[in-house]
């Protein structure tokens, strides 16, 4: 597993938690979830992307 990842995942973790704290207290609520699941589409595709590398490698090694 790559370091990298989890570093890109606790990144964008990081900001989104930021801007929703910002956002909230200055009484923005809506786009403080818009913010969060934002970062949740984010996270999503670069894990998605990364199972994609993942099965791409796993048919080259099996030959399918």
């Amino acid at each position: 597993m790559n370091v990298d990842l989890i570093f890109k995942i606790a990144a964008v973790g990081i900001l989104v938690a930021v801007f929703n704290q910002l956002l909230i207290r200055s009484g923005r609520e809506e786009q403080a979830l818009m913010t969060t699941i934002a970062g949740l589409v984010v996270v999503m595709m670069i894990l998605v992307q990364e199972i994609g590398e993942l099965f791409s490698m796993m048919k080259a090694v099996f030959g399918f």
